[in-house]
């Protein structure tokens, strides 16, 4: 992960089990996200928290920003949980996943995938009514606290009005299944997600591979056999 860039987190409960049970526990849940933020120098630009998964798009303000939130995160809310509900054991599938993001073409619309999920799940028509996500706070029903817009939201119009009504015909549009594949197959592999400009700079910059490789072991290739000239006379 790298600093000043976006980033979709997922983090999702063991073999699909709540990491959340009640709205106390949401509410907890968040507010200690937000102390951990903050600890960490992460913005959080936008969010939804399901009953089994969290959705994040972030920006760190150093490299190890994200993975230092989401540990501190991780351990004082689980010990939270267990203690709560009498139980013992891990409540995450193994570590965070998270794939960086080209804010100039993906950010808005990995925005709309995050706000969007309980629509997907079918738990409300209207984004915004849901009340466990950042959508109500980008078109103006509520201000959120863990939320601090990114830029490119701050550019979609001069004042608060302008930004809200951009937004929701932004979410109108809604999103296709593709684009729903590609962020959710970006991130649990790990993958940045971007132009093809925006990958070969981010390789130059990380000096490290950015393309998928094929799976499986290389396929041999075949050669000829050397070619035995006759012994000169």
């Amino acid at each position: 992960m790298l600093a000043e860039q976006a980033h979709h987190v997922i983090q999702r409960g063991n073999n699909h089990q709540a990491i959340v049970l009640s709205d106390a526990d949401r509410l907890h849940y968040l507010e200690q996200l937000h102390d951990c933020a903050a600890t960490h120098k992460v913005s959080i630009h936008a969010y939804v928290l399901m009953d089994n998964h969290l959705h994040l798009l972030a920006t760190p303000k150093e490299d190890q920003g994200i993975s230092q939130m989401m540990q501190a995160h991780g351990r004082r809310y689980v010990a939270w949980f267990n203690h709560k509900y009498d139980r013992s054991g891990t409540l995450w599938e193994g570590r965070f996943r998270a794939a960086l993001i080209d804010s100039e073409h993906y950010l808005m619309a990995c925005m709309r995938y995050i706000e969007l999920n309980p629509v997907r799940a079918g738990i409300c028509v209207n984004a915004d009514d849901y009340r466990w996500s950042s959508c109500a706070h980008h078109l103006g029903r509520r201000s959120d606290p863990l939320v601090n817009d990114h830029a490119l939201f701050w550019s979609l119009g001069n004042t608060p009005f302008e930004r809200e009504l951009a937004y929701r015909e932004l979410l109108s549009l809604g999103l296709s299944e593709p684009e729903r594949i590609q962020f959710h197959d970006a991130t649990m592999k790990g993958r940045p997600l971007g132009s093809a400009v925006f990958l070969r700079q981010l390789a130059e910059k990380t000096l490290l591979p950015l393309e998928a490789k094929p799976r499986g072991r290389p396929r041999k290739v075949a050669t000829s056999s050397p070619k035995i000239e006759p012994d000169p006379i």
